[in-house]
């Protein structure tokens, strides 16, 4: 009895089922109070999707089942009547009646998700994926064969499943829609189309897991959503930005954009696009920066002058993009760090420090100002402008990449004993003794390289000879186990202190002899000069004692 029970309810499920995608085929073709029956289309699959969690022994569903085929049935009846622009009830009863119906799905809706959550339903999760398998595998075929209305309504059907559950998304790449949806936005001539086709791509976009599927559609892909950039609504647009976001990480894919017109089109959205799309745009053309091949096509669309302008307007995203896209653009090629200097890019940078909320916000900000302190022709502008007490002062903040860049910029800007002095007193010294005991190393080395450049000044080395564990830290780092560690630095630093006889005992008393003697056994270039010191030394004070 009970396996007739459950048998029943089964295919209750499947004739609702049924009934349901009949009713949306047949919604696509009314002609009159289009925008009741667009909610009315929502409604529906979210009523498909909680039907799917029902199981087959759930004694509350029939009611329920029965209630809601019986809705469908009336439903399919009144979208009929609304094909015609002048149904024969009068357009206010039919109104009325499309009213009643949608309160009507909201209450079905309402009463199989409390169903759902009562605990009776024990639907087991490989069910539910079959569930979901069956599904996506129905609007994969609706997405290929019947009218343009048909595809526009199973688009919809598909966009809400990818959105809810990113696992429903991996089930569907999995089934291969990834190809499908690329041959609808390649082959349709509905705008709508392409807009939803877009829409589900730039989804399945942000899945890491989906992203090798996409970049094996190649050319075809990329070309379409590099026409929907030309031509594509401001929706449309923003999708196609978040789906090249992925396909413009590789060499081949960004030369493609660039060759084909796509840092234009992505250059003019950052200059009259939405504050969303043209954050969105920025991120893209930060991606391609990156290449030199592309470069050049940059360089031909006069893009430091539009992404200083972002800089100055945009979204703090769109700030950020921006920045983070000149700083890929101007690495390695002190010209164009001296064109953004010339057109205000310093000033820029500036302001977009000072109104920063926060030190997470400012690692692109501080990268920006690494790369233009690399040129000396700038260097100075950057110290005079007070970027010395902006570095220091990130220096002890909690973001590891924003430490590393201000580092790395202050040992550009270290360029002359007068800067190297004013970094001692502001406090410099201590705040770099910490990162020599940083995790990380790229810290460490950051760190170790400009201490060694401030050491050259006398007073610096007193200051550093003061911290606790300054000599400790730096005598750490020639430990050879750090073997991807460059030594040079460190062995700088600690070179520099053997003026001073306290400072040669401490070195030595911190292990400083074993290290070397290890290094020099590897052939590591100054290791030996460092320990034949550190012995000179000790040697003269046995002259000394006798």
């Amino acid at each position: 009895m009970k396996d007739e029970e459950e048998d029943t309810i089964k295919s209750a499920v499947t004739d609702i089922q049924q009934q349901l995608h009949s009713l949306l085929d047949s919604i696509s073709g009314v002609q009159i109070l289009k925008g009741k029956w667009s909610l009315i289309t929502t409604k529906l699959t979210s009523l498909h999707h909680r039907l799917s969690d029902l199981n087959n022994n759930n004694p509350l569903s029939s009611d329920l089942l029965r209630s809601i085929s019986a809705t469908c049935s009336s439903a399919a009846s009144l979208s009929s009547l609304c094909h015609s622009p002048t149904p024969a009830a009068g357009k206010l009863k039919t109104q009325n009646d499309v009213d009643s119906l949608s309160a009507k799905l909201d209450a079905h809706t309402n009463d199989l998700q409390v169903i759902i959550n009562s605990g009776l339903l024990a639907l087991s999760s490989s069910a539910r994926r079959e569930s979901v398998r069956a599904e996506i595998g129905y609007l994969m075929t609706r997405l290929q064969i019947g009218s343009a209305q048909s595809k526009s309504s199973a688009l919809e059907s598909l966009i809400g499943l990818l959105q809810e559950d990113a696992k429903n998304l991996l089930i569907a790449v999995a089934q291969g829609i990834i190809p499908v949806l690329v041959r609808l936005l390649d082959c349709s001539t509905s705008s709508e189309l392409k807009e939803k086709s877009v829409s589900a791509i730039a989804r399945i976009s942000t899945e890491d897991s989906s992203k090798h599927d996409l970049l094996a559609e190649g050319l075809v892909l990329l070309n379409n959503l590099m026409r929907v950039l030309e031509s594509g609504s401001v929706y449309a647009k923003e999708k196609s930005c978040i789906a090249l976001r992925v396909l413009s990480n590789s060499k081949e894919n960004a030369r493609a954009i660039g060759s084909r017109g796509g840092i234009s089109s992505l250059l003019e959205i950052c200059r009259e696009g939405t504050p969303n799309s043209q954050a969105l745009a920025a991120r893209v053309l930060r991606n391609l920066a990156v290449f030199e091949d592309v470069r050049e096509n940059f360089i031909e669309e006069n893009s430091v002058l539009m992404l200083l302008a972002l800089c100055n307007s945009g979204t703090a995203l769109a700030q950020e993009n921006a920045v983070g896209c000149l700083c890929n653009l101007v690495a390695g090629d002190d010209d164009l760090k001296l064109l953004v200097a010339r057109e205000g890019g310093i000033q820029t940078l500036k302001d977009i420090w000072n109104s920063a909320p926060s030190a997470q916000s400012l690692e692109v900000v501080v990268e920006m100002v690494r790369a233009m302190a690399s040129c000396p022709n700038i260097a100075e502008f950057l110290v005079a402008d007070g970027f010395l007490s902006h570095l220091v002062g990130v220096l002890s903040c909690g973001i590891l990449g924003v430490r590393i860049a201000a580092a790395k910029a202050l040992s550009h800007l270290a360029y002359n004993t007068k800067t190297r002095k004013e970094l001692g007193e502001m406090g410099c010294i201590p705040h770099l003794v910490s990162m020599l005991d940083g995790k990380a190393v790229e810290e460490r080395e950051a760190a170790a390289e400009l201490l060694s450049n401030l050491m050259s000044y006398v007073g610096n080395r007193r200051i550093f000879s003061k911290e606790e564990r300054g000599i400790i830290s730096a005598v750490q780092l020639l430990n050879p186990s750090l073997n991807t560690l460059d030594k040079k630095h460190v062995m700088s630093i600690l070179g520099s202190l053997l003026y001073s006889k306290k400072c040669q005992k401490q070195i030595v008393a911190a292990g400083a002899s074993a290290h070397l003697q290890k290094l020099v056994e590897a052939d590591i270039e100054g290791a030996k000069k460092l320990l034949d010191s550190l012995g000179r030394g000790k040697l003269w004070r046995v002259f000394t004692r006798s």
